[in-house]
């Protein structure tokens, strides 16, 4: 292993004693690295007291209940007899998270949320360069300044800061240098005769194991520097630990022959140890607690609690901000688009694991969605009413006055509803559903324009007022595959089963648009690798549809600059799109940072995949396009993807709710969960139970069935219901 300071050759042992709990994280990780244990005392007084002249002595923030399950850490507050010592034996402090310090003024603590750590200094070499970014997550800090020359206690010196906090943009680097307002993070105290020589931390940086921080190479460097600069001429092995929350295999470790059946059975089982399955027996947070979170992002269930049968639904996921404690606050939603995805998996992957139960929880949640929930009754249930047949897009009405959740309607969600009720009725072999279906094909249909296109986002108001016949009339073009591609695999699907031609001619005209107007004129939101991904599908359903080498062409030029940005792990890297049509790009200032939904990159070249947007739908898409084609190049493609999602499945014994999870974001070149966090809703640790979860653990069952949704679904007997529903909904198109 390297060793720390200038002398890595010397035989000079260093002299430290640690002032914490033993179940601290640095050390604990000190100890395991080394292979001894440290002197460690419960009060900084007795570590000062009994420490050598000229050692390094390291004042750690510890949680109130100890260990590293108790609650945030307290400020450390030492006496001025304290520092005396210190000063007279020769004593370098590193002190974390102070109460006060001499000679500086320490103000109340803050919640930080949108700050991230900024290298400011050339203090730790090249292995951490000038501007790099760090996350400590959801922490709090004590913000330290000198004081000024009025204010009676005048400076001594100036603070030598190597880590600042700020809010920033980037990646890796902050690409806008550092704002007006920073928080000095580590910093040295300016030289003074009067006391020791001290580093200080304004944050609990020793829980960087338990909290979570990232990424892992860059707080070796920190600590590598810490432990330097307390012992400048000893040496000490570099820090290992393994992190709480990782990947399931290394990069280039072996896969197990059966790595897609473990990863199918470990995905299904996120979804009990996560308790996203709502239970009657649970107390009703959902209807009280819950409207008066932010969002409604609270605590989790309690790992107590039953694990529902479907029957209620199944909430949103996970969001993205990490607690103190390595944990994360579950979104508590219930989605229409989730609920059907999940459907979707627990119907196929009852199918595929011969597990009855799954199959039942599966028909349980396209019950609930189709036949009980708000978000398909009301107004959508009446053939009068313009929403007739469509889904909403969550159940929480007029929340916080502002946004009536089931009289929104964004077309991309209802079509993957749509598709995971396909899914689930094809896994269950049952025609239960299928007016609702057709119900739902029809009503969105008659909302897309002669050239095959609906808005981004529809409103009930704005609806009501209209009328669907404006929709159904209009000439609107909207270049977005993202909104607008998987309602044309819908109707793609329709027509199959149905023969309705305007099912054809709008998903084929939009289409054949959409195509020709890659890629200078496609509206990309958030990359456009997002935009390819949605566009397989579509694409391959119309080879199914018709099979012509006009087609196919449209195909291979889509997902050819799609896999241009697949490296050899198997992973797609996002890009931006062109300057001049962005619907959510990366921020463009340090203040824009954490304002809106974003992307998980900062400029192209950042080796981030997004497994929210794109790789989940572009497996979906190369699954479908490999079984409509018979091309060896999509199976290949598709292989390397489902090898790499296998690879960074989420392991967690610490956190078992977010086992076998797949989060949004992650760096194939670190192999480790980073990238930009500006998203201001679905961040880079974000985990759907739609989404990721669902389509990429359905395709699981897929490969392992030897099938694909299209053939599945080859039985569907939609047709014999959908001319009764077409004549009640569109007469004028028989």
């Amino acid at each position: 292993m390297a060793l720390i300071g200038p002398n890595a050759g010397a035989d000079a042992a260093p002299k430290l004693v640690f002032s914490c709990r033993a179940g601290n994280d640095l050390y604990r990780v000190v100890s395991e690295s080394t292979g001894r244990l440290w002197p460690r005392y419960d009060s900084p007084r007795e570590a000062v007291r009994t420490a050598p002249s000229g050692a390094g002595v390291l004042v750690l923030a510890d949680e109130p209940s100890g260990g590293n399950k108790g609650g945030p850490a307290e400020p450390v507050t030492l006496d001025a007899a304290l520092y005396e010592t210190a000063r007279q034996k020769g004593l370098r402090l590193f002190l974390e998270f102070p109460g006060s310090l001499p000679g500086l003024r320490v103000e109340p603590l803050r919640e930080a949320r949108w700050e991230r750590a900024v290298v400011a200094s050339d203090a730790f070499g090249q292995g951490l360069a000038r501007l790099r970014l760090l996350a400590l997550h959801a922490y709090r800090y004590v913000p330290v300044t000198l004081p000024t020359a009025g204010s009676g206690h005048p400076a001594k010196g100036t603070l030598r800061a190597h880590l600042v906090l700020a809010r920033v943009a980037g990646y890796d680097t902050a690409v806008f240098g550092l704002p007006k307002e920073t928080f000095p993070l580590l910093f040295e105290l300016p030289a003074d005769p009067d006391r020791p020589e001290m580093l200080v931390a304004a944050a609990p940086l020793s829980s960087f194991v338990t909290s979570r921080y990232a990424p892992t190479e860059a707080w070796r460097e920190v600590w590598r520097f810490v432990f330097r600069w307390l012992q400048p001429e000893a040496s000490l092995p570099a820090l290992q630990w393994t992190p709480t929350v990782r990947p399931t295999y290394g990069k280039d470790s072996p896969l197990p022959r059966d790595a897609e059946l473990r990863a199918l059975r470990k995905g299904i089982a996120w979804y009990s140890k996560a308790r996203v399955l709502i239970d009657p027996s649970w107390p009703d947070v959902y209807g009280t607690q819950a409207k008066e979170w932010t969002d409604r992002i609270g605590p989790p269930p309690s790992r107590r609690w039953r694990v529902g049968d479907g029957s209620l639904g199944v909430l949103e996921g996970f969001d993205s901000v990490i607690a103190a404690d390595g944990s994360q606050r579950a979104r508590w939603w219930r989605r229409a688009d989730c609920i059907a995805e999940t459907a979707g998996v627990m119907a196929l992957a009852g199918r595929a694991l011969h597990r009855v139960p799954l199959q039942r929880v599966g028909g349980n949640l396209g019950d609930y969605l189709l036949t009980r929930s708000i978000l398909s009754q009301g107004e959508r249930a009446a053939p009068s009413h313009p929403s007739y047949g469509l889904l909403g897009w969550n159940d929480v009405p007029h929340y916080f006055g502002e946004m009536d959740g089931f009289g929104v309607y964004y077309g991309d969600d209802i079509a993957r509803s749509m598709l995971g009720v396909m899914a689930a009725a094809g896994g269950l072999n049952t025609p239960q559903w299928d007016e609702r279906l057709a119900r739902c094909l029809l009503a969105s249909l008659r909302l897309s324009s002669v050239n095959g296109f609906q808005p981004t986002r529809i409103d009930e108001a704005p609806l009501e007022a209209r009328g669907w016949r404006s929709y159904w009339g209009s000439d609107l073009v909207q270049y977005s595959p993202h909104y607008q591609a998987y309602l044309w695999a819908c109707y793609l699907w329709a027509y199959r089963h149905t023969g309705f031609r305007p099912f054809l001619d709008r998903a084929e005209k939009g289409i054949r648009m959409m195509v020709a107007a890659y890629p200078d004129r496609w509206e990309w939101n958030g990359s456009m690798q997002i935009e390819r991904a949605k566009m397989v599908l579509p694409l391959a359903w119309l080879v199914r549809v018709r099979d012509t080498p006009e087609h196919r062409a449209w195909l291979r030029s889509i997902v050819e600059p799609l896999l241009a940005r697949q490296d050899a792990t198997g992973s797609i890297h996002e890009e931006l799109g062109p300057p001049g049509h962005p619907m959510t790009a990366a921020p463009a200032s340090n203040e824009a940072y954490g304002t809106a939904e974003a992307p998980l990159i900062q400029t192209n070249g950042d080796p981030a995949g997004d497994l929210l947007y794109t790789q989940n739908f572009a497996l979906l898409g190369l699954h479908e396009a490999a079984a409509a084609t018979g091309d060896a190049y999509y199976r290949q493609a598709e292989d390397r993807l489902a090898r790499f999602l296998c690879r960074v499945q989420v392991r967690s014994e610490a956190h078992p709710e977010l086992d076998g999870g797949w989060f949004r974001a992650f760096d194939s070149r670190r192999w480790e969960y980073w990238a930009s966090g500006a998203d201001s809703g679905w961040g880079a640790w974000c985990l759907e139970s739609g989404w990721s979860q669902s389509w990429i653990t359905m395709v699981l069952s897929l490969r392992h069935l030897k099938t694909s949704l299209w053939a599945l679904t080859e039985g569907s007997r939609i047709g014999s219901v959908f001319d009764a529903c077409r004549r009640q909904m569109l007469p004028e198109a028989g």
